[in-house]
């Protein structure tokens, strides 16, 4: 993933997010607490990412089925 992230060209502009993630670590982090904090915020939106995908199985009716044969469809 860094890969990806090294290639990305760098924001003209800062979100809102990351003025308030420079606030917050304005100062030294230990490569263990910055890996901890990625994983937290890897975790944040991964459940946010589970529970879209939950909301659209209920709404669609999305079967284990379904999703089984769009793995195996060769048009993929």
């Amino acid at each position: 993933m860094s890969n990806i992230l090294e290639q990305m060209p760098p924001p003209t502009r800062f979100t809102p997010l990351q003025h308030e993630m420079l606030r917050l670590f304005n100062r030294n982090t230990s490569e263990e607490d910055l890996l901890a904090i990625k994983d937290l915020i890897a975790n944040y939106f991964l459940e946010k990412l589970r529970d879209k995908i939950d909301k659209a199985v209920e709404e669609h009716g999305y079967t284990q089925e379904d999703f089984d044969a769009w793995l195996n469809d060769p048009n993929q």
